[in-house]
Parts: structure tokens; C-alpha cells; sequence
């Protein structure tokens, strides 16, 4: 794509990748010592095996869904974690930062298409984005740049790491963090096409039983956090991620942080008391969609720093990019 015109958009910036030098040699490195940073409107190429961090700094979602705001702080927030990770990747891996899309004034839908913009070229140059939020209200625009660079031939398959559905129908097409569901599933029924949806723990307390409802009647398979608490599911669990994966030609991964128990991430919109816990079985299930070879991208969701505690969930989120980046 070359040149883009990418409007609400910050370059990847080299300041907020500074950090503790242990030394220069490949041992010694550390994040910061091989983050590069671009600016995704003017960049020509990617080199092979490339991540590319993408910030979406947007609570609007959150704001209008009645949520508690402070998720705009997000992006910044992980990348201060991130900074300091010492460098276990192949040698052949290249980070990139490329920078963040803000929204602005309340305008959550520019974000959003902004948002898809971005990712679109990072997608066609055959780079691998990482977006880092801000709200859930990432998934529509995050999904939107995939649909689009996939093509309309292939099935996507969506998973959803979450307490909740996000399967509100927007009242007077206003957007929300918990609509983005709903509206992919809408502009995909008018295409023609069905959803292909896997969110993996729901919980009841989290959700109406009218959002039950929805998703069954869109088709969507959902897992709740009390089954996955559950160690003589675990392997059923596996089973079912397997076989929704073998059913379509690519996937869209997003993982809303209040998933897990407030425990561990308490800086988030809505905590979940009693949520997933990020132990083994958690990461056996997000290193089978990692190696899959069908994921096209993922975003890391509604990270608060205002409630966050210790770093606790930015640690957390930091963890799972670098989980997927080093193998």
C-alpha cells in the first residue's frame, strides 16, 4: 500500500523504548535495544518474520457502555512492561512499534476505521500485528482490516478470550465496547456469510440472558470460565478449540484482560472476581492458536492502569506478547 493517509495517528516514537542496558551483545539485549519504530502511513517494507505493536488508545467504548474509563492509557501502559523484557526470540524475528491511533473528540468510529487502516498495511506488507488497547471496542475495526485483507473467499474464525459476549445490539446504532460482536455478525449477514465465533470464559453474572440468547441464535460457541476451571474438562476444552479452528481458513484472536480473575488483573473496565486463571491449561489453549499457522493477528484488550495494581495486568498482558513472540 506504499504511502496511506492514516488520519488520528501517532508514529512509532523511540522515547518510550528506553530502559536498563545490561550490555550489547545478543545475551545481554533487551526489548528496547531491538524494538525499531515506524511510521505505518510512510513505510515502504517489513522485514520477514516481522511483529508490529499497534496501539489503539480508545475508551470511548468503555464510556459509552457505562464502563469504568482509564483503558485510553492502555497502549502506554504495556509498552512501559515491555520495554524491559530481556530478548528470548529467534534471531530472525523483528519487532517493530508502530506507533498509535488515538480517538479523538468522542469519535469512535473514525478511530475505528483508522484503526483498520493500520492494520490493513501491516497485514499487506506481511507483517504480523499486535494491537495493544484500550477498550474492547477494538474488536470491530481490528476485524473489519482482516475480513479486508483476506478476502471474502476465506472463513474467519473469531476468538474471544472473555467474561463477556460483547453481543449488545447498539441502541440507535450507537457503538460500544459490547457491541462489536453484534456488528461484525450484522455485516457479515448481509454479505452472506455467518459468523464463526469462539469465546472462551463466559460468565453468567457477566452476561443478560438475553446475550445468551443472541449467541445462539448468531451460532456462536462459547466456553465458560467454570468449565475451563474445570480439570476434567480440560482436554474436552482442547478438543472443541481444535476442531473450531479445523473448521475455518483463518483467525482473528482478541483476549479481553477481565477474562482473567481480578487476582491477576485488576486493572480492568469490569473485573471478574472469579475469571480464568492464567496457568497452564490457560496457555496450552493459547499456544494451540498461536501455532495453528491460521492466525493473522490479535489484540490485547481493556488494560485500565488506573485500577491496575503493582502492574499486576500489565505484567500479564506483557506476558502473553512475549509468550507469542518467543515461542
Amino acid at each position: 500500500m506504499g504511502h496511506l493517509q492514516i488520519e488520528d495517528y501517532v508514529p512509532g516514537n523511540a522515547l518510550l523504548w528506553k530502559g536498563r542496558t545490561d550490555g550489547t551483545d545478543d545475551a545481554y539485549l533487551r526489548w528496547h535495544q531491538v524494538v525499531q519504530c515506524i511510521d505505518l502511513s510512510d513505510v515502504g517494507r517489513l522485514l520477514p518474520g516481522s511483529y508490529v505493536l499497534l496501539g489503539f488508545c480508545s475508551d470511548e467504548g468503555v464510556r459509552r457502555n457505562s464502563g469504568r474509563v482509564g483503558a485510553v492509557q492502555g497502549p502506554k501502559s504495556i509498552r512501559e512492561v515491555l520495554r524491559n523484557l530481556p530478548v528470548h526470540h529467534d534471531a530472525d524475528v523483528v519487532l517493530y512499534d508502530g506507533g498509535d491511533i488515538l480517538c479523538t473528540k468522542g469519535r469512535l468510529e473514525q478511530a475505528q476505521r483508522q484503526l483498520s487502516l493500520a492494520i490493513r498495511q501491516v497485514l499487506e506488507l506481511g507483517g504480523f500485528p499486535i494491537v495493544l488497547g484500550g477498550g474492547h471496542e477494538v474488536t470491530y475495526g481490528h476485524f473489519q482490516a482482516v475480513y479486508q485483507s483476506v478476502g471474502e473467499l476465506q472463513e474467519i474464525g473469531i476468538i474471544n478470550f472473555d467474561a463477556h459476549f460483547d453481543l449488545r445490539k447498539p441502541v440507535d446504532g450507537v457503538a460500544t465496547s459490547g457491541t462489536g460482536f453484534f456488528q461484525i455478525a450484522e455485516d457479515l449477514h448481509k454479505q452472506g456469510k455467518q459468523l464463526h465465533y469462539l469465546a472462551l470464559g463466559i460468565q453468567k453474572i457477566s452476561n443478560t440472558k438475553v446475550l445468551f440468547d443472541t449467541a445462539h441464535d448468531f451460532g456462536a460457541t462459547y466456553i465458560t470460565a467454570e468449565e475451563m476451571g474445570n480439570s476434567l474438562r480440560q482436554e474436552h476444552i482442547l478438543v472443541q478449540l481444535e476442531q473450531f479452528i479445523a473448521k475455518v481458513d483463518c483467525i482473528y484472536m482478541t483476549i479481553d484482560l477481565d477474562v482473567f480473575a481480578a487476582a491477576y488483573a485488576p486493572g480492568v473496565s469490569a473485573t471478574a472476581f472469579c475469571g480464568v486463571l492464567p496457568d497452564q491449561h490457560f496457555f496450552k489453549l493459547l499456544h494451540t492458536i498461536l501455532n495453528s499457522g491460521k492466525l493473522r493477528s490479535y489484540d490485547i484488550a481493556e488494560l485500565n492502569p488506573v485500577f491496575d495494581v503493582d502492574n499486576r495486568t500489565a505484567k500479564l498482558a506483557a506476558d502473553l506478547i512475549f509468550k507469542s513472540v518467543s515461542g
